[in-house]
């Protein structure tokens, strides 16, 4: 059996895990630069606030009915998110952690409800963050058994499809859209084709489905009808590519602190592949217009293969400066940027170029980033930094974007403990 273990309201369970006065209150959670909606509480989610909501047409209502409202704390909800993924490896050794706040499992236990509120108590007890739990046969249906159980508080948060009776009951309800892997284009499609709900699409003729929704939908077909098509992936999949990128806090016009920013998103890719034990063998820079302008393209990029793979940080920022000074245009006003770090290779193999001259100082320029990267993972995110990405940080980065609502780093910051006064 398949358990889909599913955080409810992740993020703002993980503010709420530290103010638990925020409990039974409406609390959103915003994007970069304090932009859109991005996650809810049931509060407010009844208050009618949609998902993506912009925060500027939305202010007037969630000032209205005294909303609160969040900075999205990305190093507090990873760090809420590992603690979360160790428990459960403890109830089961095969696990594939599908994003930040799910993770399925594998199952070998007789009881199995019983199994899976212990489950569920002990992330509650140990975390502070309420999960929901499906059980089924296969992936596909554990998603749906994990949408009853989210949905049904009679359930308790955990829902087991083990017969064919339940399975059916659950499939007549279920709309064909929300269906793990159809999506609104393929709704309409099957909508044409009679088939309104998941039990309709389990039921519908194996031609018709391979001709409309190729053999991926077929595949799912199969899930819903019990058929285990896709097995655990244990091992994740190695990355192509990893991009950082940030809307700006105010527009930039000037070519020092775009390069500022640039240099600065450079080093936390450079950071993120070494940590994958990855190098990289192409980059691209991009920059975006504020959209207040009259220009026929607002996004322009540029892109830089390398000679031999690298993840040396000074290197690539010294690539993405002249890619950016290419890009830049002088009495633009720029409202975005970001890098992206292509063609990845393992560190361990890839093939040298054959006019590529040796570089004698590789084994010494790891080892100078592997010292940075755990000073800065021990001290704190960049203590250790180069000149490039601002030497004055009080005074440079006021491009950065704006968090006017971010909570405490109160599990990665020494500093940022959480304090109870008695």
């Amino acid at each position: 059996m398949f358990a889909l273990v599913d955080c409810n309201n992740f993020y703002v369970s993980c503010e709420r895990v530290f103010h638990p006065k925020w409990v039974g209150k409406p609390v959103v959670v915003l994007s970069n630069n304090d932009g859109c909606v991005i996650a809810r509480s049931n509060e407010a989610k009844a208050l009618d606030i949609p998902m993506g909501a912009p925060y500027f047409r939305y202010k007037h209502l969630l000032d209205a009915h005294s909303v609160i409202v969040c900075s999205s704390n990305y190093t507090l909800y990873g760090d809420m998110s590992a603690r979360v993924m160790k428990l459960l490896e403890n109830f089961s050794p095969d696990m594939q952690v599908y994003s930040i706040d799910e993770a399925f499992l594998s199952i070998k236990k007789k009881n199995l409800l019983s199994y899976g509120k212990t489950m569920r108590k002990t992330i509650l007890q140990c975390t502070g963050i309420p999960v929901s739990i499906g059980m089924a046969p296969t992936k596909t249906l554990a998603k749906a058994a994990n949408h009853c159980a989210k949905k049904n508080a009679a359930t308790g948060g955990v829902f087991l499809l083990d017969t064919r009776q339940a399975i059916d009951a659950v499939l007549e309800r279920l709309p064909v859209t929300d269906i793990w892997g159809i999506g609104k284009r393929y709704g309409i499609k099957l909508h044409r084709l009679g088939i309104i709900t998941a039990k309709d699409l389990r039921d519908a003729d194996d031609a018709l489905i391979k001709k409309h929704l190729t053999i991926v939908g077929f595949r799912t077909a199969l899930e819903l009808r019990g058929i285990s098509c896709l097995p655990l992936e244990e091992i994740p999949r190695p990355k192509k590519s990893v991009t950082c990128s940030r809307a700006f806090g105010r527009p930039i016009d000037n070519l020092e602190e775009l390069n500022e920013a640039v240099a600065s998103y450079t080093a936390r890719a450079a950071e993120k592949i070494r940590a994958h034990k990855l190098l990289t063998t192409m980059m691209s820079v991009f920059v975006e217009l504020h959209p207040f302008v009259e220009h026929s393209c607002r996004c322009f990029h540029l892109r830089v293969t390398f000679p031999e793979p690298l993840d040396f940080t000074p290197i690539l920022i010294h690539y993405a400066k002249t890619a950016t000074k290419a890009l830049f245009k002088k009495g633009c006003r720029y409202r975005k940027a970001g890098i992206i770090l292509d063609r990845l290779v393992p560190h361990h193999s890839f093939q040298y170029d054959l006019f590529t001259p040796k570089n004698f100082n590789k084994e010494k320029q790891r080892q100078v980033m592997n010292t940075v990267d755990r000073m800065n993972e021990q001290f704190g995110h960049a203590i250790i930094h180069t000149a490039a990405e601002g030497v004055n940080k009080e005074i440079s980065q006021s491009w950065k974007m704006r968090r006017n609502h971010c909570s405490a780093h109160f599990t990665t910051n020494w500093n940022e403990l959480l304090v109870i006064k008695i």
